[in-house]
């Protein structure tokens, strides 16, 4: 990480796993030794609603603890969100943006870049991941929450695949077994690759 903070959002829906990505997004910065902090944003909290985490890993200290405004990478657990107010708000500040998706990049970035929402052209790094799908085949579940961590670990190199994939056993190998975990462990390994 060359500059000090690198902050990232991550929108989704309501049971996709975004505030669980956050977590293990954290729990993976502190095992890189990074100094960390997370927290969602809910609307109405239901199955389903739209709903958006805050991440950030530090060199230093973090004083401020109000919402991201200018991410470094935003992670999109469904395009169907991809041309909303709330993802639309800062996204073509992001360096990198990480959407479960079967659209191709060219595709994305058209139209991203024809949303009436979207005032200015994307620049930055579009990554398009069927993470649903690979965690389908995978996991048995479409879970892309899992995938998008081992993508946007493997693209980022803020925190290593071998950290969230340390972080997510920590937190649910008592949680889910040791079958559903080596499971998820796979599929973080198989977007790491990808």
């Amino acid at each position: 990480m060359k500059k000090n903070k690198y902050e990232i959002i991550i929108h989704g829906r309501g049971g996709q796993g975004a505030k669980t990505t956050a977590e293990i997004l954290a729990q993976a910065g502190l095992k890189a030794g990074k100094f960390v902090q997370a927290f969602p944003e809910f609307g109405p909290e239901r199955s389903g609603a739209p709903l958006r985490t805050f991440v950030r890993l530090a060199n230093q200290f973090i004083r401020s603890h109000e919402p991201i405004v200018s991410p470094d990478a935003v992670l999109i657990l469904d395009d169907g969100l991809l041309n909303t107010a709330k993802v639309n708000e800062n996204i073509h500040l992001a360096k990198i943006i990480i959407v479960n998706t079967n659209k191709s990049e060219e595709e994305l970035r058209e139209e991203l870049n024809k949303n009436e929402l979207f005032k200015r052209e994307f620049s930055g790094k579009i990554v398009p991941i069927d993470a649903g799908g690979i965690a389908q085949k995978i996991i048995g579940q479409n879970r892309p929450n899992t995938v998008i961590l081992g993508k946007f670990a493997q693209d980022n190199k803020i925190v290593s695949v071998k950290d969230v994939v340390e972080a997510f056993e920590k937190k649910y190998i008592k949680k889910i077994g040791v079958e559903m975990t080596a499971k998820n462990v796979k599929a973080i390994k198989t977007a790491g690759n990808i």
